[in-house]
């Protein structure tokens, strides 16, 4: 696009936003491209249309392609500052950080991006917002809400496996798999013209990123408008509405009216309930051994205490489900949601993306995104959720009672 094409007040913002997500000031723009303050000020209000040098100068100081900074349309409201001052308060502003809170950013933009060359927009179809007194109890508000929830989306109290696309598909959720710091269980930035964007770590085991969607959702039933990193452990005593979040996250996952009806045939059938039944249930409901037993403890199901009993006595949960002949949950380990890759690839094929356009949108190298548009137009892709189960000791310990060991 040649420079006198662009609108210079977007282009202004675009400018603007990169530098706010980038945490640079006026002052130390305008030295980096030669200029005064009120200049840069007069680029940034689209009243002074910046030189193709200024640009380039500019782009790379924001950490961003020239292209990112003149493609056409209104910019996307800027996530990054928000994020950047939650890492801030955490004491956790490092590079790495700083650099997952942009790619959660350039996510965005680019889906945003590719929504306008589609002309369609994902449904929205939000949660009323919850309100958290200070005296709410909040494990029953949580179960409370998360049983609402499933009625809402028709979801009744059976076990969610295609988890991902329920949530963008009916919710209207844009949910990214990004390579967070391993402190990090996911992020939540909401934009009023965009809605709610969420980036999971895909380092995690698929079982926690499952708990960390829905957990991240009950941010935005609680804390739409405030943008959060949601770190594995927290200082002190976690604030009200975390301890919603993670309420909310396992009563989404474990609905206790089927979980309590699933229990009871278990233990009705065979008089017992072991640590093979745990795994199988957890299994059934796609969620850690670990996250199935503290629910159980939680419904006064079997004892307290058992997840301290299986670290103690060194239990391992890998290859439980091929022991005990269980069919493996779907995978989808896909860095991006199905539909952000349908756009891409429908808008290279209608000559609206260049191939490097279209690598940088899919985060590889040409080739690579040769190899994706030929497997997508040749095939009908079908979203599946993440998940595999960890493995066990499970020869020494499958059988042990989990209603008499611990009594």
């Amino acid at each position: 696009m040649q420079l006198d094409q662009l609108d210079p007040k977007i282009l202004g913002l675009r400018l603007a936003d990169a530098r706010k997500g980038r945490g640079i000031t006026q002052d130390q723009a305008a030295r980096h491209i030669g200029c005064s303050r009120p200049t840069l000020i007069a680029i940034e209000k689209g009243k002074r249309s910046p030189k193709a040098e200024e640009i380039v100068a500019l782009a790379e100081l924001y950490s961003k392609t020239v292209n990112e900074i003149v493609r056409p349309g209104e910019p996307l409201a800027e996530l990054q500052p928000a994020l950047r001052a939650v890492a801030h308060n955490m004491k956790a502003d490092d590079t790495e950080t700083v650099h997952a809170i942009s790619a959660l950013q350039k996510f965005a933009e680019d889906y945003h991006r590719l929504e306008e060359l589609a002309g369609v927009k994902l449904r929205i179809n939000y949660p009323q917002q919850v309100e958290l007194g200070s005296h709410v109890d909040v494990a029953a508000m949580a179960e409370d809400e998360a049983v609402k929830e499933r009625q809402r989306l028709g979801l009744g109290d059976q076990p969610v496996i295609h988890l991902r696309s329920l949530l963008e598909a009916e919710v209207g959720l844009r949910i990214i798999y990004e390579d967070l710091p391993s402190r990090i269980a996911g992020m939540f930035a909401f934009s009023r013209d965009f809605g709610g964007v969420i980036a999971v770590n895909r380092k995690h085991p698929s079982e926690r990123r499952r708990a960390t969607l829905v957990h991240e959702y009950g941010h935005l039933m609680t804390d739409r408008f405030k943008p959060g990193i949601d770190y594995i452990a927290y200082p002190g005593r976690k604030p009200v509405n975390e301890r919603f979040a993670e309420a909310f996250s396992m009563a989404f996952l474990m609905p206790a009216t089927s979980i309590r009806r699933r229990f009871n045939q278990i233990v009705n059938d065979r008089k017992d309930f072991n640590i093979s039944d745990l795994c199988r249930l957890a299994h059934l409901y796609f969620v850690s051994v670990e996250a199935m037993a503290n629910r159980l403890e939680a419904l006064s199901l079997i004892p307290k205490g058992v997840r301290e009993y299986l670290t103690a006595s060194r239990f391992e949960v890998r290859g439980s489900d091929e022991l005990l002949a269980l069919q493996q949950n779907p995978l989808a380990e896909e860095r991006f949601p199905d539909r952000y890759l349908f756009l891409a690839v429908h808008a290279f094929d209608r000559g609206e993306l260049s191939e490097g356009e279209l690598a940088a949108i899919l985060r590889c190298d040409r080739v690579s995104a040769r190899e994706i548009v030929e497997k997508r137009l040749s095939t009908a892709g079908d979203v599946s959720d993440d998940g595999q189960a960890r493995l066990m000791d499970f020869e020494s310990h499958s059988n042990e009672s989990l209603l008499k060991t611990l009594v």
